[in-house]
């Protein structure tokens, strides 16, 4: 195989906003593998909470180059575990997003070479995907009201909080539409806000809670997992398949993002596990391009949530994939990933 590697500095469609900060421009990492004349597309966002910045990024890419390009590419599985090992790949194997990228990059790649999509060849059925939230970043209340009505009739929104106003924002929201909420507080509550909150929240029509708490504080999530009135997803709080194990009992479901967990490899395994241990298991995103998105689609008919809107979150997007119409996600012709970068 060839690697390439691609950066870009995407502009967010509006400043998008969490309880941790703000962002204006997302800048990513697009890894490129190219076999047999067939190029496939991998992502992995800068995410200054992870740790992961271009630039390492790119180290743990560079260092580990002679290996990838050593490598036919035949099952993807085994090309992970491979470009995991300790030495010489030593920086990969710490670097989740750089993984993430690599891993992606080589399932589109399969999936070209093979001639079919990669859920295709997963044995799965897409006759029956959950709907996509669509976000709305923190802000003035009239401004997320604008946000909202930016894009209406979609059947669920994710709303930010971990403000003042947490719950007059979903009050003014709600006004405006019919639809599912979901609601997100990156860790900003502690334990009695989580339990006040949900309570009304629940009667405002909040589907459930991601990462109320810190994402160290499981002694608190236990006592909540026990008392909210809302189901709790842990985001923050689960980044790795050693994770899962641990937020079982103090979560009722996990929200897997690719890039924190190293790619569709482990996020397979991840929802696996949670199966087994009666979790819900949503697929979220960071905001990122139709590159990361396609990658993470492929897995919707795995899920019992899904949070794919990162790259309608851009001014624009650098690639065709699967498209996002009023929460409602549908694959393209392509195979792979369906993959093509613009």
């Amino acid at each position: 195989m060839k690697l390439a590697l691609h950066r870009f500095d995407l502009p967010t469609r509006h400043p998008f906003t969490i309880s941790r900060g703000t962002t204006t421009v997302q800048t990513t990492l697009i890894v490129e593998l190219q076999q047999d004349g067939v190029r496939g597309y991998g992502e992995a966002p800068e995410s200054a909470y992870y740790g992961a910045t271009i630039d390492n990024m790119t180290a743990a890419l560079q260092q580990a180059r002679a290996r990838i390009e050593d490598h036919r590419l035949d099952d993807p599985a085994e090309f992970f575990e491979a470009m995991g090992a300790p030495e010489p790949a030593s920086l990969l194997a710490g670097s989740p997003f750089a993984r993430c990228a690599l891993d992606c990059a080589a399932h589109d790649l399969w999936g070209k070479l093979r001639g079919a999509p990669v859920w295709k060849l997963w044995g799965l059925s897409p006759d029956r995907l959950p709907p996509s939230s669509y976000t709305i970043g923190i802000d003035a209340i009239e401004t997320m009201v604008a946000k909202l009505e930016e894009f209406p009739g979609w059947p669920v929104y994710k709303i930010k909080l971990g403000t003042a106003d947490d719950l007059q924002i979903v009050e003014r929201l709600r006004r405006h539409t019919d639809a599912v909420f979901r609601v997100d507080a990156n860790g900003a509550w502690d334990v009695e806000q989580t339990l006040r909150n949900s309570a009304a929240l629940q009667r405002l029509g909040v589907e459930l809670i991601e990462q109320p708490l810190a994402a160290e504080d499981f002694s608190g999530m236990k006592r909540l997992a026990q008392r909210s009135a809302l189901p709790l997803m842990a985001d923050e709080s689960c980044r790795a398949e050693s994770d899962v194990d641990l937020c079982a009992g103090h979560f009722h479901g996990i929200n897997i993002k690719l890039a924190k967990c190293g790619g569709l490899t482990p996020a397979r395994q991840m929802i696996a596990r949670a199966g087994q241990l009666g979790l819900d298991v949503m697929v979220g995103c960071f905001t990122e391009s139709s590159v990361g998105i396609s990658a993470a689609a492929q897995l919707l008919p795995l899920l019992d949530y899904a949070d794919l809107d990162g790259a309608l979150l851009l001014a624009e997007d650098v690639a065709d994939g699967v498209r996002l119409q009023c929460g409602h996600i549908s694959y393209p012709q392509e195979n792979g990933c369906g993959i093509r970068l613009l």
